[in-house]
């Protein structure tokens, strides 16, 4: 906590100690990096940690259970809470003209066709069977295994089932670990499908704050020790919506951490394809001694286009066989035109992953620029890979800007959606995948909408009109 608090006394300069004390933990709060729900620790302790006296915490905490970010038990240590929030009126929207939800560009249409093409030509000797496939067709599944193979990872086929996108590999791994009321370890902040999908299986997110240059593991691991979660779900790679990506040595020490503890573990590679300036480590996998405990998802979506809806979970077969037995209360496997067409575009992927690449380098920059230019308080944060900027606001308003921006016609969530219990109010997620006259319509919209929040001037509009 203290580590967390930083030089917390300069809020402090013009007030008393105990209120820049209480502002401080308050913004750890609002911020998700203390979790809602979590003990804080006894006053006596936070005092002697912070070398201030009793009496200053003890202020604090009381301005804190006012205004409702803790909550106390007689006998038992304060506990970390966020106060009702206000409702904000809904107004008429002018209809989404620009749309921030998604961190996914649009297909490479040339590749793309020719890969259906020959999927066309594939598809002949699977008409004469029934089409039902629970593990996917021997070639996609073969093309997956190859790509492991090539990152230092050794698979075979038989360690990779074909699922209809990241999403629903998510759900199918929840349904046959989890029960109801389970715990699942997230990172905070996290990809959100993957919160929703969480909430459905009636499953509980516990998470695990990531700091401003990643993951702190000391907290993973005393979480997973603590807590027991059933699952832990991680992002590594172009982590979504931070951009980190995990050091070869801490992806060492959490694979030794996931096998002490225990953790079956879903690793994330939906965007690992999606890197700017250096290609991701080797699969975590290489990293766990205990094989058994891991369980990989990759998708074609961010790679090439969302529409083929395939993904894949890679995982030991005896571990594929447990999800095997519940899907058909599911799905009944993965349209096979679809998979073919996978198969071919992820043999001919380098020159298209290339290009995409290099897109999204330019589209993050132009990015950049646009809102160094218009929001210049904004503050991008330092991951450097992914399809998205995570950006810290000058305050925690970030539920009331997506209000604002859906009423000038921009779909942008707000930072609590991708975090537990309402938390990220001083962030949003910033996508850079659209083309640039669009990315300078959704900025535009954003400077009007942040003025109208704020009351600062509204901005002169730049934005290209197309």
């Amino acid at each position: 906590m203290a580590r967390e608090l930083g030089n917390w006394r300069t809020s402090s300069a013009t007030g008393p100690a105990y209120a820049g004390l209480a502002d401080a933990i308050r913004l750890l709060i609002v911020d998700g990096r203390v979790p809602v729900g979590a003990r804080l620790p006894s006053e006596r302790a936070l005092a002697d940690a912070l070398r201030v006296s009793r009496t200053t915490v003890t202020a604090a905490f009381a301005q804190l259970r006012e205004d409702g970010y803790l909550q106390a038990r007689r006998g038992a240590r304060s506990t970390a809470a966020l106060p009702p929030r206000p409702e904000i009126a809904a107004e008429p929207s002018t209809g989404a003209t620009v749309s921030l939800a998604a961190a996914a560009l649009s297909a490479p249409s040339a590749p793309v066709l020719e890969a259906f093409a020959a999927a066309t030509r594939d598809i002949t000797p699977y008409l004469s069977e029934p089409g039902h496939d629970l593990t996917g067709v021997c070639a996609l599944r073969t093309a997956v295994a190859q790509r492991y193979c090539d990152r230092g990872l050794p698979t075979d086929p038989g360690q990779i089932m074909i699922t209809s996108g990241a999403q629903h590999a998510i759900g199918l791994i929840l349904a046959a670990f989890t029960e109801p009321g389970d715990r699942v370890l997230v990172e905070q902040p996290t990809y959100h499908g993957a919160l929703s999908a969480i909430s459905t299986a009636g499953t509980r997110a516990v998470p695990v704050p990531l700091t401003d240059d990643g993951w702190e593991l000391d907290a993973v691991h005393a979480a997973l020790r603590q807590l027991s979660p059933s699952l832990a779900y991680l992002i590594p790679d172009n982590h979504n919506p931070t951009g980190f990506t995990m050091a070869p040595d801490e992806r060492i020490r959490l694979g030794h951490i996931i096998s002490e503890t225990r953790t079956r573990t879903v690793i994330d590679e939906s965007i690992m394809d999606m890197w700017i300036d250096q290609a991701p480590p080797a699969p975590l996998a290489t990293s766990v001694p205990r094989h058994d405990l891991v369980l990989t998802v990759g998708s074609m979506s961010k790679s090439f286009w969302g529409g083929l809806r395939v993904g894949w979970i890679r995982a030991e077969r005896n571990t594929l066989a447990t999800i095997a037995a519940i899907r058909p209360s599911v799905d009944l496997g993965t349209p096979i035109l679809e998979q073919l067409t996978a198969a071919r575009l992820i043999e001919g992927r380098d020159a298209v992953l290339a290009e995409r690449r290099a897109l999204l380098r330019s589209r993050r920059a132009y990015l950049l620029s646009l809102l160094e230019r218009r929001l210049p308080d904004w503050r991008p944060g330092s991951g450097p890979n992914g399809m998205s900027l995570w950006v810290k606001l000058p305050a925690p308003m970030s539920t009331a800007l997506s209000a604002s921006a859906s009423r000038l016609g921009l779909d942008l969530p707000a930072g609590p959606r991708f975090g537990v219990d309402g938390t990220l109010e001083r962030f949003v997620r910033v996508p850079y995948a659209l083309p640039e006259p669009q990315l300078d319509e959704a900025v535009d919209l954003m400077a009007r909408a942040w003025a109208a929040i704020t009351g600062a001037p509204e901005p002169e509009s730049h934005a290209v009109v197309v």
